[in-house]
């Protein structure tokens, strides 16, 4: 990947998208390339643009963020996606988490914490604002970081705990197959696993699943 960073925003209200342009402006190494108002135009902007980091608004007109994540990953298997909202307690951002997105971070972010927050994304740090959901994404984030997985390699895992083949894992979170068994070999290894029944339950006995 190159030095240039590129972000897409996903949000109905156009205020957000300058407000993040604004607070990214001395940080010539991250380009916002678009924005989306709505889940249909989000996923051709990925498709299209191919955004190393896509902010993810909660709500949209036509979709919640838990239904756009899967048709974002088959538009762009490598971004990152962080859901960016503001409100840390809503409804739909548990869901949002259970999909597999990668972080969440609150609208009211600084410029030093949005630039953070990407480059983490990025470099493939879950990145969660520690003020989201206190019973949720900080105990998650600390089991991940216990076991060593990634969060894709979570994702994977959770998909494989739910009974799904490799094919079905794939088409699920917009990866190959051949990347679905390079994350699951991941897995095994930093968990001692000898195989996926061994890996399921070692995972869940580290309270992953």
């Amino acid at each position: 990947m190159s030095d240039d960073i590129r972000l897409v925003v996903v949000d109905d209200h156009p205020v957000v998208l300058d407000g993040v342009r604004l607070l990214l402006r001395d940080d010539p190494a991250i380009r916002v390339v678009g924005g989306a108002p709505d889940a249909a135009s989000a996923v051709r902007l990925v498709a299209r643009a191919r955004p190393h980091v896509v902010l993810l608004d909660l709500r949209l007109p036509d979709a919640v963020a838990s239904e756009l994540v899967a048709p974002l990953r088959q538009a762009a298997p490598d971004a990152r996606i962080v859901v960016f909202t503001a409100y840390r307690d809503h409804a739909a951002l548990q869901a949002t988490l259970d999909a597999g997105v990668d972080g969440c971070l609150l609208k009211d972010a600084g410029a030093t914490d949005l630039v953070a927050a990407v480059r983490q994304a990025v470099s493939g740090v879950a990145i969660f604002d520690p003020r989201v959901d206190a019973r949720a994404a900080p105990r998650m984030r600390a089991r991940l970081h216990d076991t060593g997985l990634t969060q894709r390699e979570y994702d994977v895992v959770r998909h494989a705990a739910a009974g799904r083949t490799n094919p079905e894992i794939a088409e699920q979170l917009g990866l190959t197959r051949h990347t679905v068994t390079g994350y699951l070999r991941n897995a095994m290894r930093k968990l001692n696993a000898r195989n996926r029944i061994e890996l399921i339950t070692k995972a869940a006995q580290s309270g992953l699943l």
